[in-house]
């Protein structure tokens, strides 16, 4: 099989198909999607490939066939029928405040109606938007297909600034609640983003099917081993797999476990183990809330959490759980099933999240980013070494450095536990990575 392009940050269906680049045949399901039902919400962590997924679903609504060439969909999809899409995207820019919302929505809404030939009839978002689902209807003969990528980017822009979030969270949902009262006008909604925020934001849209936890697309996006495996293979010579799979794998929305595309594009471009999709977005808001709810971080692993606990996710109310599971740094390991409701035990999804996150972690916890880097490497020779009065000495030296003013002064340092995750977090740098021969299984014992 011939090596070709790694579509690294493309979310264009079009320009893979045409310039040759590696694509995992997701049409399939985008088939099976839309068969069953009408209108649905799909959460997943940034960088997974839900922008590809949404373009994906333009082309085949408009009724691109040579682009579908050979995938699954070719010959399942009515190429008879087109339909009108609108789409609508947050992933670029920052919103910093309601009036930058607002000019984005507007030239949106602009761009819509010059593709479609309209003139603007009304000043408000709302009226504006529900009369252009109308008259693209009517003009076509076909009910609207409406796709919204990155629904909820706008609001965890300044997630920290309550006054402001609550402010652009009911500008969002008075759009959104348009495509409920057009009902009769669209075909077929779809809407993505990282967080899935309580009903209060979807009140106006109650009717969505949320297939974010589901096993019939749990590899709605991110690719499989199979995949890893079949359309990657020409990439794989010089790799070792089963590393691959210990640093990417792991992901798990009870279906099929799935790997971060972001990583193993990265991985397979430049050979080398690295946390790709971590290093793109430090999780700054989550560790203030950890370090302000004082997480016993040990726990972090083995979360035990019901459903609708990770679905409860709103401005001002953000459970632990919900946020580490819906950005990624949690997956689903077990699932148990009570009467009326499924109990989720969560876990770290790989060892690129558990490594890194805790590396982050380390560095708040002692107060000072330049404190560790030169104790961890100390710990890593010394675990390979097996050399435990020189581990005794160098935790010494590790809570001598960590400057008294700043425990005195973090609430964090109030309980035993404080400590306890400090000397667990040295030790998940590495002791994860200690499962080869020799002396490398010291870090196992050290545990």
């Amino acid at each position: 099989m011939p090596r070709k392009k790694l579509p690294i940050g493309i979310q264009t269906f079009a320009k893979i198909r045409e310039a040759d680049f590696y694509y995992v045949d997701k049409t399939g399901m985008a088939v099976d999607l839309i068969e069953g039902g009408s209108q649905y919400f799909l959460s997943r962590p940034r960088r997974f490939g839900k922008s590809l997924f949404l373009d994906t679903l333009k082309e085949l609504f408009e009724g691109n066939r040579a682009l579908f060439t050979g995938l699954a969909a070719e010959t399942r999809w009515d190429w008879s029928k087109k339909y009108p899409v609108m789409r609508i995207s947050f992933g670029a820019g920052v919103v910093r405040s309601l009036e930058n919302l607002q000019q984005s929505l507007h030239q949106q809404l602009h761009a819509l109606e010059r593709q479609f030939g309209l003139a603007a009839e009304f000043p408000d978002i709302g009226s504006r938007f529900k009369e252009l689902i109308l008259r693209v209807a009517l003009r076509s003969g076909q009910r609207v297909v409406v796709l919204v990528d990155e629904y909820d980017k706008p609001i965890l822009d300044c997630i920290t600034d309550t006054a402001l979030a609550l402010q652009i969270r009911e500008t969002l949902k008075d759009l959104y609640s348009v495509i409920k009262d057009s009902d009769a006008h669209v075909h077929f909604a779809f809407l993505t983003g990282v967080s899935k925020f309580s009903m209060v934001m979807f009140s106006g849209l109650n009717n969505l099917t949320d297939i974010t936890i589901d096993q019939n697309y749990g590899s709605i996006c991110g690719y499989t081993d199979a995949d890893v495996d079949t359309v990657f293979a020409p990439e794989l010579p010089g790799l070792d797999r089963e590393e691959i799979r210990r640093w990417y794998n792991g992901y798990n929305w009870l279906g099929e476990g799935v790997y971060n595309p972001f990583d193993v594009l990265l991985l397979f471009r430049n050979r080398e183990f690295r946390p790709y999709w971590f290093e793109t977005g430090t999780p700054t808001f989550l560790v203030k809330l950890l370090l302000e709810r004082q997480q016993f971080t040990p726990d972090l692993g083995r979360i035990n959490a019901p459903e609708t606990l990770l679905s409860t996710f709103d401005v001002g109310n953000i459970p632990l759980e919900a946020l580490l599971f819906q950005t990624g740094y949690l997956t689903v390991d077990k699932v148990r099933r009570l009467p009326g409701r499924l109990q989720f035990t969560l876990k770290y999804p790989n060892l690129e999240v558990q490594s890194s996150l805790n590396e982050v972690l380390l560095q708040s916890f002692s107060g000072n980013p330049a404190i560790p880097g030169p104790h961890i490497a100390r710990l890593y020779d010394l675990l390979l070494d097996g050399d435990f009065p020189g581990l005794q000495a160098l935790f010494h030296a590790f809570y001598a450095s960590i400057p008294h003013q700043w425990q005195t002064n973090s609430p964090v340092a109030q309980y035993e536990g404080y400590y306890a995750s400090i000397f667990y977090k040295r030790c998940r740098l590495f002791c994860p990575r200690t499962r080869q021969t020799g002396k490398r299984r010291i870090g196992n014992h050290f545990l």
